[in-house]
């Protein structure tokens, strides 16, 4: 046995059995997704065969599925303190603290960021909601002895919204994997100091199974919206429905109601992946659509990927 074992090591240690180790690449594609019924009420009951997946309106073979209930939260919240928010600080803290209170568990955890010409980490992961108040509370008194996000950059104006988005993402997204993943941003979706844009900023959330939840401030001149307003709604929007979130519209909306919304859609959701029938790696942006057969059935999920 002792011949039979030098044997053997004498051969693997022969360079025609030394091999590299095997690498595969897989090119899945995941999509999280919620679905409510004509009454607006989740639905929790789907199985794969009650649903299709479409890339490019191409039918795709679902490889796997599942349904995820009570799911921990990672959650990136969002604030914007430019100049065109100074009118809202002390909603921005009331709405915070009526989310915390009503959504955020001991399971959960989250960040919090602050911006207007400068995207400062005002609290790291936490799930103590009182952390992340007074965290915003000493930013609110003037304090910026905070870290930044991203790299030093030189701002002339003082609205650096897709910066924020962007860099919540990059920094302290990618890479977790506790349970379900969101940022929420409370905005009027106004940029003017970015060294990112708006299709930067939704590819990177795409990217990482991000969505989005806009939560929007608008200040309005004489009770009329202004271009800028109109330009930030539609941003604010777009961001939100590419990336499967939702935006919500503070002024008209009791924060009771779009939290208790929120909290419901990231803790039920499904999750479907597929291998994508074309597999060119073109930069290219592919187009995903999720139907349940059922008809009356309303999904929220990310419009698609750019294929790398």
């Amino acid at each position: 046995m002792r011949a039979a074992a030098m044997m053997l090591i004498g051969l693997l240690a022969n360079p025609i059995f030394a091999q590299e180790p095997l690498r595969v690449k897989v090119n899945l594609v995941s999509v999280t997704f919620s679905v409510r019924d004509a009454h607006g009420a989740l639905v929790e009951n789907l199985t794969k065969e009650d649903v299709d997946i479409f890339e490019d309106a191409a039918p795709q073979k679902i490889a796997f599925f599942s349904r995820s209930i009570d799911l921990p939260l990672t959650l990136g919240l969002i604030v914007d303190s430019s100049g065109s928010q100074d009118h809202f600080s002390k909603q921005h803290q009331h709405d915070l603290e009526v989310f915390l209170k009503e959504v955020l568990g001991p399971q959960d955890r989250a960040f919090l960021v602050c911006f207007g010409n400068h995207v400062r980490l005002v609290s790291d992961f936490t799930n103590d909601p009182s952390q992340l108040v007074a965290g915003l509370k000493t930013f609110a008194r003037g304090s910026r002895d905070f870290p930044e996000l991203g790299p030093k950059e030189e701002r002339e104006l003082g609205t650096a919204f897709y910066d924020a988005i962007y860099y919540s993402v990059i920094e302290k997204m990618a890479g977790t994997e506790n349970g379900r993943r969101a940022l929420l941003v409370f905005s009027d979706g106004e940029d003017n100091s970015s060294a990112h844009d708006m299709m930067n900023t939704i590819e990177t959330a795409q990217s990482e199974n991000v969505p989005v939840f806009a939560i929007r401030y608008t200040e309005k001149e004489h009770g009329k919206l202004t271009s800028r307003n109109k330009y930030g709604i539609s941003v604010m929007g777009r961001i939100a429905k590419e990336t499967g979130g939702a935006e919500f519209d503070a002024e008209v909306m009791d924060p009771h109601n779009y939290f208790r919304l929120i909290g419901e859609e990231l803790r039920s959701s499904y999750e479907l992946g597929y291998y994508p029938s074309n597999p060119a790696e073109d930069n290219g942006f592919r187009k995903i659509a999720v139907r349940p057969r059922q008809e009356g059935l309303s999904v929220r999920a990310k419009t698609g990927y750019f294929s790398r």
